[in-house]
């Protein structure tokens, strides 16, 4: 019991050094469990740096280590995605308040799940290495970060190995996916033919229920119709097994969209690899990256050894600014302190962990909105701290379901939304980053007045 006190003590001055939780735990576990917030998926083979990508962006403790399936339950931590507060714009940075997440000089850091699960070898779907429990846990996540090993050093399986190709880590990744999904529809494509044509279905409401249990809204099914240029009506009895590959590549597309974190950036011939990345899958899907260099940065920084932010291009130690207050490094860690420095941060601008996290969730297109009671003030309570909540919402979400998703189920109490400057907005009216602020104004009962949420 006392080794248990003394973990959750140590788990509580963590959180409360990273600034990264303050409000309770309770609040954050019902945040972080509602159904408009997203799920980052990070995946990867073996010894890709999966789980210490993870230790880096959320401080959990996923076991790390260099031998095959080092996780084989899934870890879930809470990474942060900074994005503008408007604390800046409204001149409030000094009675910022966040009750989750925190608020740094108008940087915002919203909580966001990370999902680091079991290794994923070429076979998985065919049930190799432990493929049937990657790609059930895969189907969670709302998008993905593929976590290759940029310096080719770990051939497919994990394996120590040299000069190896880690294009090929990204091609076999998405072979497994395709496989997985493909098998899954063709051995019964006969039985869904039939039924879509005895009972006359759209090719949207046909796909859609053979694609549900990946995750698959009817706005992703659509996505997919509309990239392939199908409309109804759709022959689907005339597919044949390469029109079915085509239409899994285009909805792999649109379900699981992918960020690629190129770690180890620092090592001998990542640099040349990261290159080839960029040239063959985009500069803005590549995201060069040092997990284990952002560990350390802050390991360092919590022990006083440097000032360090993460996502920063830069540290400060005691051998730059003696006045500072921070303590000495020995030779060996101010040998690693600069290597890190020459080969990660004044090389690729940062870490490239926060970066990670930040391009997935712009990948998705979510929204920060923050809902507040008061438009003077811009506070949810009697405090005096303005915008303390903070909701990720996903593109073409309407002001009445941002109400719904602020206030819970209103039975008939939504009267309307004003934005900051105390403009009625329309039901219908949907949200924009320009226009982020507002408040929800309740209907009036029988027994009070209208009221503001």
């Amino acid at each position: 019991r006392e080794r248990e006190r003394e973990r959750e003590r140590e788990r509580e001055t963590r959180e409360r050094e990273r600034g990264q939780v303050l409000g309770s735990a309770a609040q954050t576990s019902t945040i972080m469990s509602s159904s408009h917030h997203i799920l980052i998926g990070c995946v990867g083979k073996p010894n890709a740096g999966k789980s210490s990508f993870l230790n880096a962006a959320t401080d959990a403790k996923a076991k790390v280590g260099n031998y095959s399936f080092t996780t084989i339950e899934p870890n879930v931590g809470v990474a942060m995605y900074p994005c503008e507060c408007p604390c800046v714009r409204f001149n409030k940075t000094d009675r910022c308040k966040p009750k989750y997440g925190a608020c740094v000089r108008g940087k915002r850091y919203v909580p966001v799940k990370v999902l680091d699960v079991a290794g994923l070898i070429p076979g998985a779907s065919e049930g190799l290495g432990l493929g049937n429990k990657f790609l059930d846990d895969l189907r969670h996540a709302d998008v993905l970060l593929h976590v290759v090993d940029s310096s080719g050093t770990t051939n497919a399986k994990g394996e120590p190995a040299e000069d190896y190709d880690p294009l090929l880590d990204v091609q076999w990744l998405r072979e497994e996916v395709h496989s997985w999904i493909f098998m899954n529809l063709w051995k019964r494509w006969g039985n869904i033919v039939r039924r879509h044509t005895a009972t006359s279905s759209t090719a949207l409401f046909s796909m859609q229920q053979q694609l549900s249990g990946y995750g698959a809204k009817t706005s992703t099914i659509q996505k997919t119709l509309d990239a392939l240029d199908l409309k109804d009506p759709c022959h689907m009895e005339e597919w044949g097994e390469a029109e079915v590959r085509r239409f899994v590549d285009a909805f792999i597309d649109a379900r699981f969209p992918t960020v690629l974190v190129a770690n180890k950036c620092d090592l001998k011939g990542a640099e040349r690899n990261i290159a080839r990345m960029c040239d063959r899958h985009g500069e803005e899907n590549v995201v060069p990256s040092s997990a284990l260099a952002e560990c350390f940065l802050r390991r360092m920084k919590k022990q006083q050894y440097i000032q360090y932010e993460p996502g920063a291009d830069d540290f400060v130690c005691s051998r730059d600014n003696p006045d500072v207050g921070l303590k000495a490094a020995d030779e060996k860690v101010s040998h690693r302190l600069e290597h890190i420095r020459d080969l990660v941060l004044f090389r690729f601008s940062s870490t490239g962990v926060e970066d990670a996290i930040k391009r997935a969730v712009d990948l998705v297109g979510l929204i920060p909105v923050f809902p507040v009671k008061s438009l003077t003030t811009f506070s949810n309570d009697r405090s005096t701290g303005a915008f303390q909540d903070c909701v990720l919402v996903r593109p073409g979400t309407t002001m009445r379901e941002v109400a719904r998703m602020v206030c819970g189920e209103m039975d008939g109490q939504f009267a309307h939304v004003e934005d900051e400057h105390g403009m009625r907005m329309g039901e219908e009216d949907v949200v924009s980053s320009a226009r982020n602020v507002f408040r929800v104004v309740k209907a009036a009962t029988s027994t009070s007045s209208a009221s503001t949420s």
